[in-house]
């Protein structure tokens, strides 16, 4: 056996990309979403917390607390930990709680932690043309926007807003740009430059920029942790 067919033999196989997959995700995000060595280590409250420098908590109440028992949520991407959990106990046995993402181990993640309530429906769907079995009380976007191509943006805020019933709320929660004198974010400037390269758009336009249509709702911005973090409340106008 030749020098290279051992080389060959000992070298790890390579993993080949998982079918359907949009392009950014295998070439941006594998680390963090695709690989599945990854996606084990990094779905937990503690690691959630860390990277999210102790605020996850406060975001994640500042979602919680706009569900009530029977409403109709849509949340247009997994996160990790305990959150989608949390979320589908509190719509209730009287609620619905859609859960849409385009990458099949966040599907097989989800299913995990939502299998035994029978309120909460996991699909794989491009949140862009999701349409869902009827109009929500809540669309929120945790920590999405930033992890998507600008075009892409556009196309899920459309369609999130698009799907809200009247009376309705939809919610983003995402990155924000951190006041100057905010050191955190200079290391997030690294960390955008290497790792989360469509960040940089929420630094420098606000959501409702995203919206075809935002002149149709009204749009209430809450900033936290020095402005590196927003929660957007949108509702559409009365006629």
């Amino acid at each position: 056996m030749t020098n290279e067919a051992i080389a060959a033999q000992r070298a790890p196989a390579a993993r080949a990309p998982a079918a359907g997959l949009p392009d950014y995700m295998t070439e941006v995000y594998d680390w963090a979403y695709v690989n599945p060595r990854w996606v084990r280590f990094l779905d937990r409250n503690a690691v959630v917390s860390t990277l999210l420098f102790g605020n996850a908590g406060r975001l994640m109440r500042a979602y919680l607390k706009r569900i009530k028992p029977g409403m109709r949520v849509w949340q247009v991407a997994h996160v990790y930990g305990d959150l989608v959990q949390r979320v589908a106990q509190r719509v209730g046995p009287e609620g619905h709680f859609d859960l849409t993402d385009v990458t099949p181990i966040q599907i097989s993640q989800a299913r995990g932690k939502l299998g035994g309530i029978p309120q909460a429906h996991v699909t794989e769907h491009d949140a862009s043309t999701w349409a869902g079995s009827a109009d929500y009380d809540l669309v929120c976007s945790f920590f999405l926007l930033h992890e998507i191509p600008d075009a892409l943006k556009h196309a899920v805020v459309d369609r999130m807003l698009s799907r809200v019933a009247p009376g309705g709320t939809v919610f983003f929660v995402d990155y924000h740009r951190p006041a100057l004198w905010q050191p955190v974010g200079w290391l997030l400037r690294l960390v955008n430059h290497y790792l989360e390269p469509f960040a940089y758009a929420m630094w420098g336009r606000e959501i409702r920029d995203f919206a075809s249509n935002a002149d149709a709702f009204t749009w209430h911005k809450t900033t936290y942790f020095g402005g590196v973090y927003q929660a957007v409340e949108v509702r559409r106008r009365e006629a």
